[in-house]
């Protein structure tokens, strides 16, 4: 009649199975026994234990309402009381809120951060620890020192987390912004109608907490209202997703055209399209012509590699795929995902894996014929004008090859690699008034194809303006980097 509790059983798969016959095949049972799991999701956990089971998930609330809401109701009376300094009690709360702001921002995808950090309840204790010992030490007298406050929240508590700099400098940002003598003033708040409460009980925090807004704006996180737009769509994105994947996936569809017809029909189109293979002599040759070792062309040598590699795959797959359909060879699990993911109008796995990002199959496939169609003129008419810079797989290695190339422009001006830094600079050219490569005593390259997200550029003025409600991207002009 106890209950067993079994921790962490994505690391033992094998044994559930072993579980799953135990609890099956046992004739006779205590009415009271229960198995408690835990377990993150893993696309092997054996699905049949998943079905016979009452599912329960545990994750972070939505919103600074309920983050505030289930910190303060953790926080004890004690722990309210733990300091006789005035500084205790809002530093207390605007620690919260911080933790709350750290969490809340994950839900933005890379808007919120470039990396999605794990912040939990460790980090606020630790936080909550390190000041209630540091006003212990510094006494009412002395006050509280500021920059060790901020460097501990920004740099170590929550900081310790953060790898990417920029990530580093908004959480720097953050306990700038929010931690100073400034925060006990009467006008201070961290966005308009989110203030810092008074208060000398949990329940009068409590109190103050649930009369917020349950649904906040983007702006209470310093982040502009049109993320909220993305998070939104994003969501609608990944529910269809997972509506279209778990679709049956019978042979026939009522009285239409099969799957099998339908995705034997897609392959015949995408065959027909698909560009040839390089061939290999024919690429050293050109490259030669060129000079082979210049960076400009081992970077080219590379993506047109990386390049053959996903028109090869996907040439295989298409032809088995086939094949497969009409029996002649047997239908296996990558082929069949495959198929699946071709009639959802998805990228299949196989190819995603050496490819790139896209919405659709329709606009991956369009992709790589734009992609390949930049190489292969490069390579018979010789270097472009300008460069279509998200269409390769390697940008930050473009980059590398253009800051090698000036280098070496510059070997007797004593100019060396590391001392060399990128420049950009928008110009208020469209990619179709492009008539010749950068002027030759700067040189450098012409890009296009960048995009702005959150802000719109006024091509009048060449700056960064907000942008229209409700326009999510911006396209940029081309823009001169150069080193």
């Amino acid at each position: 009649g106890g209950w067993l509790l079994l921790q962490n059983c994505h690391l033992g798969l094998e044994f559930l199975n072993e579980l799953m016959d135990t609890i099956t095949t046992k004739e006779s049972m205590s009415e009271d026994f229960r198995t408690w799991i835990t377990t993150e999701a893993h696309p092997e956990f054996p699905i049949n234990l998943l079905q016979s089971s009452i599912k329960f998930t545990n994750e972070p609330p939505q919103g600074v309402k309920a983050g505030l809401k289930r910190t303060y109701s953790a926080v004890t009376q004690d722990l309210l009381g733990v300091s006789k300094m005035p500084q205790w009690k809002p530093l207390l709360y605007a620690v919260a809120f911080l933790h709350t702001t750290v969490q809340e921002r994950r839900k933005f995808g890379p808007l919120g951060w470039n990396i999605p950090y794990e912040f939990n309840q460790a980090d606020f204790s630790a936080s909550v620890q390190f000041v209630q010992n540091h006003l212990n030490d510094v006494g009412s007298r002395q006050g509280v020192d500021w920059s060790c406050v901020r460097y501990m929240l920004g740099e170590v508590q929550y900081g310790g987390r953060v790898t990417d700099d920029l990530d580093k400098a908004l959480l720097n940002t953050y306990t700038r912004v929010w931690f100073g003598e400034h925060m006990f003033s009467e006008k201070f708040c961290f966005y308009k109608g989110y203030v810092i409460p008074k208060g000398n009980s949990v329940e009068d925090y409590l109190q103050y907490i649930e009369e917020l807004p349950a649904i906040d704006t983007p702006e209470v996180f310093g982040l502009h209202p049109n993320a909220d737009i993305t998070y939104q769509t994003n969501l609608a994105n990944e529910t269809f997703s997972t509506i279209v994947s778990i679709q049956p996936k019978d042979s026939s569809a009522g009285g239409g055209e099969t799957r099998e017809a339908v995705v034997q029909r897609l392959a015949d189109e995408m065959l027909e399209k698909l560009p040839p293979d390089y061939n290999p002599h024919e690429v050293k040759a050109r490259l030669q012509k060129m000079g082979a070792f210049q960076p400009m062309n081992i970077f080219l040598r590379q993506e047109v590699d990386r390049m053959q590699l996903v028109i090869s795959r996907v040439r295989t797959t298409l032809t088995d795929l086939k094949l497969a359909i009409d029996g002649t060879i047997i239908m296996s699990e990558e082929l069949q995902d495959a198929l699946d993911n071709i009639y959802d109008a998805r990228i299949p796995k196989l190819w995603f894996r050496i490819s790139w990002e896209s919405t659709t199959l329709g606009f991956w496939f369009t992709e790589l014929l734009e992609r390949n169609q930049q190489f292969s003129s490069w390579l018979q008419d010789g270097r472009p004008n300008q460069f279509w810079m998200t269409g390769f797989f390697n940008p930050q290695g473009f980059l590398t090859a253009m800051r090698q190339e000036t280098t070496r422009m510059n070997l007797a001006k004593g100019w060396e690699l590391d001392s060399v830094v990128l420049y950009s600079e928008v110009t208020k050219m469209m990619k179709e008034d492009v008539v010749g490569p950068p002027p030759a005593d700067i040189g450098g390259v012409y890009i296009h194809g960048l995009f702005l997200e959150g802000a719109g550029w006024d091509r009048r003025n060449s700056k960064l303006v907000e942008s229209a409600p409700k326009v999510l991207f911006t396209s940029l002009p081309v823009v001169h980097v150069y080193a």
